[in-house]
């Protein structure tokens, strides 16, 4: 490999690994009612955000690459529930969605080791003819959606409890002051009801 590979490739499991944290960082410290709580018309809820982001992980980083993972994903088996990757069951403890997104984790890392950038996937569940992909398209496409659902999350855990930012050690939020964030948040409510008026 050369140095500008690994360095694309360290820069990719960079931005892949933050949001697998940040994803994780929205469970800690809630009840087991909360972090399977549906907090939208649609049902989004924690647990099933984390069960998805690993099944995309065996999917696009796994078995479209011939490395399946051998994980046992029941929600993917013909006759399956529809949305059954968006929410745990009863039976599935958090630890078990929890270690099952660490070991997608590993295996997806196993694979962007293992091959060049440039190797081409096929993608199963894709329609034929429009179902290759390279390992960068497959890996930047994990990291997109895997953003995007640590973004869900943090705004399904800042209405559950306050809790906000990207980290525990590194919110970005510019202030963790309750009245600051109560004066600003009034602030844009007034001023949506004054461009409400005008409209």
């Amino acid at each position: 490999m050369t140095a500008a590979t690994d360095a694309a490739k360290s820069d990719l499991r960079r931005y892949l690994q933050e949001a697998r944290d940040a994803l994780l960082w929205k469970l800690d410290g809630l009840p087991e009612y909360d972090v399977r709580r549906p907090l939208t018309p649609t049902g989004t809820n924690l647990l099933g955000l984390v069960k998805h982001a690993a099944g995309v992980e065996l999917g696009y980083l796994g078995d479209t690459f011939g490395r399946p993972s051998g994980e046992p994903m029941p929600w993917l088996a013909d006759g399956a529930e529809p949305n059954g990757d968006m929410w745990a069951t009863a039976e599935e403890s958090r630890e078990d969605v929890t270690g099952l997104y660490r070991r997608a984790w590993a295996h997806a890392d196993a694979t962007i080791e293992a091959l060049p950038l440039d190797t081409t996937g096929r993608v199963p569940w894709w329609p034929d003819g429009r179902d290759e992909l390279t390992l960068h398209h497959a890996v930047v496409r994990v990291i997109a959606d895997t953003h995007r659902h640590a973004g869900h999350a943090d705004i399904l855990r800042e209405l559950m409890d306050g809790a906000a930012g990207e980290s525990p050690t590194g919110t970005s939020l510019p202030s963790d002051d309750p009245a600051w964030w109560k004066a600003y948040r009034d602030r844009l409510e007034r001023v949506a009801r004054e461009a409400g008026r005008k409209a």
